[in-house]
């Protein structure tokens, strides 16, 4: 089935203008590439890496950076260095629960690799779980897959649903996975947003103010999961936002 996005059903959200692209490459130097695990045997797998490079050039010249957490107990690797520096130092990546150590440490491994002069890596690896479709304990990902999305990165339009670490996710009880848009502030600054969605019961789906997630019922579009299991309210989003404004450290985390 073709994909589209809401702007392509006519469907505009919020009150700023997107960038050309409406994703979080409009920022200039940013880069996203992915490396997606489909397969069914000897284990279901459904899981993958997705690489945010801040510039090309990041791991040389460290930006301002800063994280944030709404609530719940998301990992994300680097953020004691990013709380003591304000500077991020490496590419972000994103991947499912299990995959956080061995895709981190492939991105110390492609910077051993290409011989980066740094005393230590501290980098930013984050995670949503994806073991409702993946045999996620069977750990699929590898340093190879991690790598490969590091290397695969690029810019211009960047691939949504199914893909990098996106790939095992589930969004309000449809199928989730990786997003992105872009606006553009008055100021004449892009700020840019790739998401990882795993999160939200049904009922709680809205696209701008219409109750979506109400006028389709289990009836109309069946729940497998909760077939199994009654589910509660629970789940994880990963955000990485980017921006060309000029930012201080504290202005990120804020």
């Amino acid at each position: 089935m073709p994909k589209s996005r809401l702007r392509d059903l006519g469907i505009a959200l919020g009150q700023l203008p997107a960038g050309p692209l409406n994703a979080i490459t409009d920022v200039a130097g940013v880069t996203v590439g992915f490396s997606t695990i489909i397969r069914d045997q000897p284990h279901v797998a459904r899981s993958g890496v997705t690489a945010i490079w801040p510039s090309p050039d990041v791991f040389h010249e460290l930006l301002p950076a800063g994280f944030h957490s709404f609530n719940g107990n998301g990992e994300m690797t680097g953020t004691i260095w990013l709380a003591e520096q304000g500077l991020i130092a490496s590419p972000i990546c994103i991947t499912n629960t299990h995959a956080v150590g061995v895709v981190r440490d492939a991105i110390v491994q492609l910077a051993a690799r290409r011989k980066i002069e740094m005393a230590w890596h501290l980098p930013v690896t984050a995670e949503t779980w994806d073991g409702w479709l993946s045999d996620a304990e069977h750990f699929p990902v590898s340093a190879a897959d991690a790598i490969a999305a590091l290397e695969d990165a690029k810019g211009g339009a960047v691939p949504e649903g199914n893909v990098g670490g996106g790939t095992g996710m589930v969004c309000h009880e449809f199928k989730g996975g990786t997003g992105t848009a872009s606006r553009r502030v008055p100021d004449g600054w892009t700020v840019g947003a790739l998401v990882q969605a795993n999160y939200g019961l049904r009922n709680m789906l809205r696209c701008g103010h219409a109750p979506v997630g109400l006028e389709i019922p289990d009836d109309v579009v069946a729940v497998p999961e909760r077939l199994k299991k009654p589910k509660t309210d629970q789940g994880s989003i990963i955000v990485v936002l980017a921006t060309d404004a000029p930012l201080i450290p504290i202005q990120c985390q804020r």
